[in-house]
C-alpha cells in the first residue's frame, strides 16, 4: 500500500511519499552501518555458569554499542573441553583475538587467561577498553 502520491485533494504531491522513503533508507543503511570486531575479555573457570550468563550481557552490550561482539569462551565449550583441552582451547582464543580489531575487558577480577589475552592484545598494539560490570 505505502504513501499516496497524491493529497487528499486530489493534486499530485510527492513530497510525503519521498519523505518515508528517505527515513526508510536512511534506517537501512544505520542498521549496516560498519561495525568493529571486538573480542570479549571476561572470566569463564571458577562460576562457569554465573561466567557463562555474564559474558551474555557482555556479548549483547557490544551489540548495543555498534560492535560485532566476539567471546569465544561462549562457543569453544560447546564442543571442547575445559578440563583436558584447556591449552587447545587458549591457542584458539589467540587465533581469535588476531582477528578483531579491539578487545574490551569486563569484569573486577583479571584471571590467568584474560591476563594472557591481555598481554598479546597490547602486542598488538589493539585498541582496548576496560569495562567493569558486575
Amino acid at each position: 500500500m505505502g504513501i499516496s502520491r497524491y493529497n487528499s485533494e486530489g493534486y499530485f504531491d510527492p513530497v510525503p511519499q519521498m519523505a518515508v522513503a528517505a527515513i526508510e533508507k536512511e534506517a537501512k543503511e544505520e542498521l549496516h552501518k560498519w561495525r568493529p570486531l571486538v573480542y570479549i575479555c571476561s572470566p569463564f573457570s571458577g562460576d562457569i555458569e554465573g561466567n557463562t550468563e555474564k559474558a551474555r550481557k557482555y556479548s549483547r552490550f557490544a551489540v548495543d554499542e555498534g560492535a560485532v561482539p566476539l567471546a569465544p569462551h561462549l562457543l569453544l565449550p560447546q564442543f571442547m573441553s575445559e578440563k583436558s583441552e584447556r591449552e587447545l582451547a587458549m591457542f584458539m582464543d589467540m587465533v581469535f583475538l588476531g582477528r578483531c580489531e579491539q578487545l574490551w575487558v569486563f569484569g573486577s577480577t583479571i584471571s590467568k587467561g584474560m591476563a594472557a589475552e591481555i598481554e598479546k592484545a597490547k602486542q598488538k598494539k589493539m585498541v582496548m577498553k576496560g569495562l567493569i560490570f558486575l
